[in-house]
């Protein structure tokens, strides 16, 4: 699936680090950061994590949710929230879907090494549901302020 601004985001059914159910439709009328991330304490998705933390109130108080996806398990996300002290909510995307279904999983290289994991790549999404900016290989260090400026804000 090709997901495109200006178009419909694909609709969703996941669950979050505390074993709750999270839907798109729970972010009908409100703006939606949903950011993709390949593995929770690893040195850059920390500093990503982090810079969202930092500047979470920011984007809260323009009406910016952020929710993070990974493949790692609720377990891992737990103790990722805590140790860094994050106010938002990850999806435990274990099976793999939602990293498929946002076009985000695929073969990556490293080292000279080749191996299937997750694009980095955030999508915001606006109040109907429409993806008015996806931001492909965000500026770690300056998350925050590139998802406000990716809403006009």
């Amino acid at each position: 699936m090709s997901i495109l601004e200006g178009k419909k985001a694909p609709t969703f059914s996941a669950i979050d680090q505390d074993g709750e159910k999270i839907k798109l439709a729970d972010f009908k009328g409100k703006k939606l950061a949903l950011y993709f991330y390949p593995k929770d304490n690893t040195s850059t998705c920390t500093v990503q994590a982090c810079n969202l933390r930092d500047g979470y109130k920011m984007l809260e108080k323009q009406g910016i949710a952020v929710v993070g996806v990974s493949p790692d398990d609720e377990k891992s996300h737990l103790k990722f929230i805590a140790k860094h002290e994050l106010p938002f909510r990850i999806i435990a995307d274990t099976d793999k879907k939602l990293v498929e279904k946002f076009g985000v999983w695929g073969e990556k290289q490293l080292y000279g090494n080749k191996y299937m994991g997750v694009f980095r790549t955030t999508f915001l999404i606006d109040e109907n549901g429409v993806v008015v900016k996806i931001i492909s290989k965000p500026k770690v260090k300056e998350h925050a302020a590139e998802i406000a400026a990716g809403f006009g804000l």
